[in-house]
């Protein structure tokens, strides 16, 4: 299994909001359910180690056999999607993605050029490498950022409810495209949603969260 929790809990006020105590494996996709304000978006921040107080985290993280509980952010290797695709409106759509791409990833301009084109094309956007996000659909943004956060060579991906400002049509689309390229990549997926209709797409365990009484 390639990312695990054990005992991972988020607290607010001494109050537990949510626990988990299982494996994900490399492609399959967590759904934790409930409606606002429960401590769903809590529990992703808790993971990436942007959790802040009054909030707290107990338990351990481990990603493919490296316990990250204590790492900082950066270190983590995580990548995250959220309702807004908060693509950077001074950057053109490459630019977006070869921000995100790893020093590693290419030398020389030219070659990371090519390496950003690539992940634009995984998400049929290679046409669009050069414009402005500003004149891009809420489609063609969410898959921009789809896009660069894969660009970022993560090894495990969280969703914050990335489809909800999405139609009905469009939201299956990228929701199906997210999945699909997470299954490519072998990323273990963890999905915070309160529509019923994403945890069925993504077919996997639900954890459901309740509101404190």
């Amino acid at each position: 299994m390639s990312l695990v929790f054990q005992n991972f809990a988020v607290h607010l006020h001494g109050n537990r909001l949510v626990r988990l105590h299982r494996a994900i494996a490399p492609g399959d996709v967590l759904s934790v359910m409930g409606p606002s304000g429960v401590g769903k978006s809590a529990l992703l921040f808790a993971i990436t180690g942007l959790l802040r107080l009054p909030f707290q985290a107990t338990g351990r993280v481990i990603l493919f056999d490296r316990d990250i509980t204590a790492l900082a952010p950066e270190a983590r290797h995580i990548g995250l999607m959220v309702q807004d695709a908060l693509l950077f409106p001074h950057m053109s759509v490459i630019g977006n993605v070869l921000f995100a791409l790893p020093r590693t990833a290419a030398r020389g301009r030219a070659a990371r050029r090519d390496v950003a084109l690539k992940h634009l094309a995984r998400v049929n956007l290679a046409d669009l490498a050069d414009r402005d996000p500003a004149t891009l659909s809420g489609g063609q943004r969410s898959r921009v950022a789809l896009a660069r956060t894969l660009a970022a060579n993560p090894r495990a991906l969280l969703l914050d409810e990335p489809f909800s400002a999405l139609d009905q049509d469009l939201r299956a689309q990228i929701r199906d495209m997210v999945f699909t390229l997470a299954r490519e990549d072998g990323l273990p997926v963890v999905l915070v949603s309160h529509d019923p209709a994403d945890a069925e797409a993504a077919g996997g365990p639900i954890v459901h969260i309740a509101p404190l009484p």
